[in-house]
């Protein structure tokens, strides 16, 4: 039986972090031979000896200020056929509006980072009062696709956009063309690791309703069907772990994880409990993305502990790799890394936190890709509390993993 092998299980030291951690952590990872670049949500740092050593990628001042200044949400990619780094960077609201940030460099200077600001007021001059905020993405065979929703000054949600920019125009560094598609039907759109030549993104639709759209590399056209899930509920979400602390006070039930592999789209959120899931869970749907039928419900769930805030990636062989945290009833939140092998999830907890977190605040993502250059594992980002329960206790872990026996 095919077990999870963890290859490297780092936690990372304060000249990772520079201390400028919290458990709204929020970290995603990329490598490249044996240079890999994390970050969390005010912090990132990087390694050029596979983990040996890390210094400090301050995002507040590594680049030049914009809007009202760096914020916090971040992703690192790397992207293997172009040599590319691709480092977002969300900064604060200035005068009603903010920026994102899409800075690349070449995989042999990760530190000749060239970059281009995106605002609402660029898509409509109209958009004075709207801001990006919560981010993903993922890369195609030719382009890098981007989601953010927008809010108002009174914080209230007003659409979600999806960006596509080509990857050889980055790899040039010539002037950056792009496309763009809004909806105000859907928000927090979660894109599919591992995507070819389309890319797939999903939302919930009300109920059981899930909303898959579609963006062909080569259209911009934006099409979507919907797929009925079996009944799962969006709260509550609940879990205290060793002295009745608790650490889900901030989740949702939006989607956070997501794949493609071949015909099949996969997504994975938190359910809050229901027969025969006494505790908070992960959700999963994969569908058919041609015939459009739910094709299965690969669930994640244990009779005494929540599984929440998952993310996924295929590898190079489909197999789909997963990173996520399990915390309540004996145990504090801890990180867990895995992947589905014969119809059943194989999980290896890559740590586990010493406290529960303050307000029980813990979250919002992580991520996990395709190592490279190794492209039948994975690497992941998770992080734990190590020796106290504030920010300055959070230990972010990089994970590379595979499948071993």
């Amino acid at each position: 039986m095919a077990q999870v092998r963890l290859i490297k299980n780092i936690g990372l030291d304060d000249n990772a972090t520079g201390i400028q951690t919290g458990t709204i952590h929020e970290p995603t990872v990329a490598t490249s031979h044996d240079n890999i670049f994390i970050t969390g949500n005010w912090f990132a740092g990087r390694s050029t000896d596979n983990g040996a050593g890390w210094t400090l990628v301050d995002p507040f001042t590594t680049l030049p200020s914009a809007a009202g200044g760096f914020c916090c949400d971040q992703i690192v990619l790397y992207e293997p056929s172009r040599d590319l780094w691709i480092w977002i960077l969300q900064y604060s609201a200035k005068a009603g509006s903010n920026v994102f940030r899409v800075a690349y460099a070449p995989g042999d200077d990760p530190t000749a980072w060239k970059w281009q600001d995106f605002s609402p007021r660029d898509l409509d001059h109209s958009w004075t009062d709207m801001w990006f905020d919560y981010p993903d993405a993922a890369l195609s065979s030719n382009h890098l696709y981007i989601t953010f929703n927008a809010f108002n000054a009174a914080g209230n949600w007003q659409r979600a956009f999806a960006f596509k920019l080509p990857l050889d125009a980055l790899k040039a560094a010539t002037e950056l063309t792009y496309q763009w598609w809004t909806t105000t039907q859907n928000g927090s759109l979660r894109l599919t690791q591992g995507a070819v030549g389309s890319m797939f993104f999903a939302s919930h639709n009300g109920g059981r309703t899930l909303r898959v759209h579609g963006w062909p590399d080569a259209s911009n056209t934006v099409g979507s069907f919907d797929v009925q899930v079996s009944p799962w509920t969006p709260d509550p979400f609940s879990a205290p772990g060793p002295g009745g602390v608790e650490w889900l006070t901030r989740t949702d039930s939006r989607i956070t994880g997501g794949w493609v592999s071949g015909t099949r789209a996969g997504f994975l959120w938190t359910a809050g409990p229901r027969s025969g899931r006494p505790m908070p869970y992960v959700k999963g749907a994969v569908v058919d993305v041609t015939t459009q039928a739910l094709v299965e419900e690969p669930d994640i769930w244990s009779q005494e502990s929540a599984y929440a805030q998952p993310a996924a990636c295929p590898n190079a062989q489909g197999i789909v790799g997963v990173t996520l945290f399990l915390g309540g009833g004996p145990r504090h939140p801890s990180h867990v890394v895995g992947f589905r092998d014969g119809g059943e999830w194989r999980l290896a907890v890559t740590g586990t936190s010493t406290h529960g977190p303050l307000g029980g605040k813990w979250g919002d993502y992580l991520t996990c890709h395709r190592h490279d250059p190794n492209s039948s594992e994975w690497v992941a980002s998770g992080y734990t509390l190590q020796g106290g329960f504030d920010r300055r206790n959070v230990e972010p872990r990089y994970v590379h993993f595979g499948i071993g026996s």
